[in-house]
């Protein structure tokens, strides 16, 4: 037998696993490029808007057929011979009308683009309070009405005389913290109540929704008494808000509305990436989220966290609602808001509940609803049709395992978001 050779010692492979996931301890920055480089949420998104465009393509042809058979009912033709009449032509080239319309409608000029951004600002704040009730397992549909009591309270500071001679550096934070307040407190409410008596949340947002807008209409258009009603006006809304509490146009904004609540919003995804990846309120907020039992076993609060989070989430709605009344119409007018909080919980959960991510869903749904009326005058088709797209990319989104299969896009269950647990949490 030969003795084994002598000779430079080879370093063993690596006994760690390739198991394909981030190596964390290469320090955060290069755990976070992984996370970002890991596209398939981003590819099932884009897949999604891809079959709602498809879809709702699909609904034009049809809404278009329809309207040709409609315009053929006078002749003498069956059935099938009207079918043979019609302009197919134009039948195929609406959805691309339509489609073409709705994107110049969005973002063709610098005042559309302008305008979507204007239309999207109040979704960014009222939808991160959607998300953030997600990360504690909380299903918040009460956005609604935490917006309405937000922009309340705020709009009502912004009308007190004392203010009309503060400066804009005082009487504005004044009012963007009453509108705050005046969330987080309408917000708190069914926190505490889940906390101290078991009420569920969706049950007790819902009729706290419905409060909250009927105390606005009373408050803002009752004429007797007559409480913020401004008299002078022909069209009812509240008397208007001091100037100096007025949030003020972005430069550029080509005349539109859009104003710095836009940034400000941007500024609230950044705190609640913060806290939520920073903080120990925000692992505990994500541990009561996963598993209550297991966080008061370790010694966490629920009862105090569902509270806490409660709040804070209709602050952030709050903040969405005085937004509007301080940048956008400087006055309350109740249908103003229509609507805002439950665009909300579609946007949140097209986010997933990541609140860097709610800034896009939020773009994306404002240009919708912004570009929509230039397609109805050009298109002639229904405005409600881009509510049709906007829910299917919400179902293809929600139901991502119909997108998965269809484009072959591999699984990660493990890195699924738990955005709220059921009726028994």
């Amino acid at each position: 037998m030969s003795a084994p050779t002598k000779g430079p010692r080879e370093e063993p492979p690596s006994s760690r696993p390739d198991s394909g996931a981030p190596d964390d301890s290469s320090g955060g920055s290069e755990s976070l490029i992984a996370r970002w480089a890991n596209l398939t949420q981003l590819k099932v998104l884009t897949y999604a808007l891809l079959c709602a465009v498809l879809l709702g393509g699909v609904v034009i042809v049809a809404t278009e057929v329809v309207n040709q058979l409609q315009g053929l009912e006078n002749s003498e033709l069956g059935f099938f011979g009207r079918l043979g009449q019609l302009d197919y032509g134009a039948v195929i080239g609406k959805p691309f009308e339509a489609y073409w319309a709705l994107l110049r409608g969005a973002v063709g000029s610098p005042s559309r683009l302008a305008s979507s951004l204007a239309r999207s600002t109040p979704f960014i704040a009222a939808s991160l309070a959607v998300a953030f009730a997600f990360k504690a397992g909380l299903f918040n549909i009460g956005a609604e009405g935490q917006v309405l009591i937000g922009a309340l309270l705020g709009g009502w500071a912004g009308t007190w005389a004392w203010l009309q001679g503060l400066p804009a550096i005082v009487a504005l934070p004044i009012v963007l913290i009453m509108g705050a307040l005046g969330g987080a407190l309408y917000g708190g409410f069914p926190g505490y109540l889940k906390a101290k008596t078991g009420a569920h949340e969706v049950i007790t947002t819902i009729m706290l929704n419905t409060i909250a807008l009927r105390l606005v209409e009373w408050v803002v258009l009752g004429r007797d008494p007559v409480i913020l009603l401004d008299t002078t006006s022909s069209v009812p809304h509240s008397r208007p808000i001091a100037e100096a509490a007025r949030l003020p146009f972005l430069p550029g904004g080509s005349g539109s509305a859009l104003h710095w609540g836009l940034i400000l919003g941007i500024a609230l995804c950044g705190v609640m990436w913060f806290v939520m990846q920073r903080t120990t309120t925000g692992f505990e907020i994500k541990t009561v989220g996963l598993n209550p039992s297991a966080a008061t076993y370790a010694g966490m609060s629920v009862s105090r966290t569902w509270i806490l989070v409660m709040a804070v989430s209709g602050a952030f709605a709050g903040l969405a609602g005085v937004g509007e009344v301080s940048g956008s119409v400087g006055f309350i007018q109740p249908g103003v808001f229509r609507n805002i909080g439950f665009d909300a919980i579609a946007i949140a959960l097209l986010a997933k509940g990541n609140p860097w991510a709610v800034i896009p869903s939020s773009l994306l749904w404002g240009a919708l609803l912004s570009g929509a009326p230039l397609m109805q005058l050009e298109a002639d088709l229904s405005i409600d049709l881009v509510r049709i797209v906007q829910a299917l990319i919400l179902l293809f989104v929600a139901a991502d395992l119909i997108v998965r299969r269809l484009f072959k896009v591999e699984g990660d269950d493990e890195n699924r978001t738990v955005l709220a647990t059921g009726w028994g949490g």
